[in-house]
């Protein structure tokens, strides 16, 4: 891969239309740089005869003619356009298609309900490390329910019902009653009942898609008081749901309006939203819900970037590799090195057997992206690198791990992480602070074996005699920066570790 190129992806959906831009670099390593959305409302506009009407389908067209206009801005080499449940389920679906492909000159898919669950999987699959769950993903015009086991998908049906056409259907003048909620329970109940598969795996996490459940998200964050600002793999607490579907339907539109979380154009098809997600919730048996903010458009990305293998082997893996090609400000042999050093002083030293291998892939990913904050300012990198791996997402942690994974990674002292670690006391166990400390200080630890960003210490050996720690280093050249870094850090990882480092250089080549 020698230069930058780009893939645009064009959701025509039921109730929005949106672009998503990737740029992806010469390392292969892949980002959004514009996203685009625009309430369209199509399930909405479908007659009584199932038709999608002319001035209807042409309304499209300025949409569509502007996402190109970006496209082009952004020298978007591949845009892959499709279309959902509105114009799928449309009487006239093969002329509408006709009709917007000869105004816009693009080439638009009409995704049946089984693909449009296949790339909801897909987004959800290479972004949360999970190995079994159902997802439901709640559109405009339709819902999708997969159920998949060991990160394999198994089954999945799509619903002809989504928030903008349940609306429609039982909602008048912005409020609901309570026996036209009971009308949605009933219709989704009776599409249940054809699926027994969605009532015969309980206690399997619900991971929820689309804007019903992401508007669903920000509300409890918002009640909440989160700390962290991430939307995707976000976990509701129990009752919430149930919470949020009483207070919206006892109060008006206008209320509602005014809810913080919930977007005005989205105050009037909420309601029906959650009672369909609460009503395949409790058939389900669901154990709880999360959040997604990767689904359809991020699987369309995955399959069209790497048709030969859309979905990744290692969630976790892929992403510390992503984010670490995206801001390459120390070389990838330094950083590459620092965390085998890490991984050999975790081994020898024993650290916190309670949590396991959890702890060391903390320590893995934050020796990988310790210095990421240069690509903003190599001054204070280490605060710009806790800021950027807290806000820009690891996919393959949870939000504790990635509350936990940026305070290592951007350690310098243990006062300083405690004042870090209040900031975040919504999120993070009480024992955590005492794991961020003794981790930071040993990538510390390894960072200073490479002080010189030149590997002159290739292997350690350690000695543990009393309250000392004997490093004999072996060194292919003279160590002087990383000996002398070591005698900087000796006294706060005595302070975290209680114990004194002992550093020795064995003889070198000079040649």
């Amino acid at each position: 891969m020698c230069s930058n190129f780009s893939i645009g992806i064009i959701d025509i959906g039921s109730n929005s239309i949106r672009l998503v831009i990737y740029e992806i670099n010469a390392q292969g390593a892949y980002r959004v740089v514009s996203e685009h959305k625009e309430s369209a409302r199509l399930s909405e506009r479908i007659g009584p005869d199932g038709l999608l009407h002319n001035k209807d389908i042409l309304s499209v067209v300025p949409i569509l003619a502007h996402y190109s206009l970006l496209c082009k801005a952004h020298n978007v080499q591949t845009i892959r356009a499709v279309a959902t449940a509105a114009i799928r389920n449309a009487a006239n679906s093969a002329d509408i298609i006709r009709t917007l492909e000869e105004q816009t000159d693009l080439r638009i898919e009409v995704l049946s309900g089984a693909e449009e669950a296949r790339y909801g999987f897909l987004g959800v699959i290479n972004t949360i490390d999970i190995r079994d769950g159902l997802i439901i993903d709640i559109g405009g015009g339709s819902t999708e329910v997969t159920l998949f086991r060991n990160r394999e998908l198994l089954q999945s049906v799509s619903f002809p019902f989504g928030a903008v056409n349940t609306t429609r259907q039982f909602m008048k003048n912005g409020t609901i009653s309570e026996q036209e909620i009971m009308g949605i329970r009933h219709t989704v109940e009776e599409a249940i009942s054809s699926n027994p598969w969605i009532s015969s795996s309980p206690n399997l996490p619900m991971i929820g898609l689309g804007g019903t459940i992401r508007t669903l998200g920000k509300m409890s964050q918002k009640l909440n008081k989160y700390s962290l600002q991430l939307a995707h793999n976000y976990v509701m607490k129990p009752g919430e749901l149930d919470y949020f579907l009483r207070l919206l339907s006892s109060i008006p539109l206008e209320k509602r309006k005014k809810i913080e979380g919930l977007a005005k154009e989205r105050a009037d098809i909420m309601i029906p939203g959650l009672v369909i997600l609460d009503t395949i919730y409790e058939a389900a048996l669901s154990s709880h819900c999360i959040i997604s903010g990767a689904g359809l458009r991020d699987g369309l990305f995955y399959e069209t970037f790497n048709p030969e293998q859309p979905r990744k082997k290692d969630v976790l893996e892929a992403s510390i590799n992503n984010m670490l090609l995206l801001h390459p400000n120390a070389t990838v042999k330094h950083v590459q090195h620092v965390d085998r050093l890490a991984m050999k002083l975790y081994d020898e030293l024993n650290v916190d057997q309670a949590s396991g291998e959890q702890s060391k892939r903390y320590l893995h990913a934050a020796a990988l992206l310790y210095r990421i904050g240069a690509s903003i300012h190599y001054y204070q990198f280490t605060k710009h690198t806790q800021y950027m791996i807290a806000q820009a997402r690891i996919d393959g942690f949870n939000h504790r791990e990635i509350v936990i994974c940026s305070l290592i990674a951007s350690y310098k002292t243990k006062s300083r992480t405690h004042q870090q670690v209040l900031a975040y006391k919504d999120i993070l166990m009480e024992s955590d602070e005492g794991l961020i400390v003794k981790l930071g200080l040993l990538l510390q630890l390894a960072i200073a074996l490479d002080r010189s960003e030149t590997q002159p210490v290739q292997d350690v050996e350690l000695t543990i005699k009393g309250k000392t720690l004997a490093i004999k280093l072996q060194c292919v050249h003279n160590p002087l920066h990383e000996l002398k870094e070591l005698a900087v850090i000796s006294k706060d990882f005595e302070k975290g570790w209680g114990l004194k480092i002992m550093a020795q250089a064995e003889a070198f080549s000079k040649t």
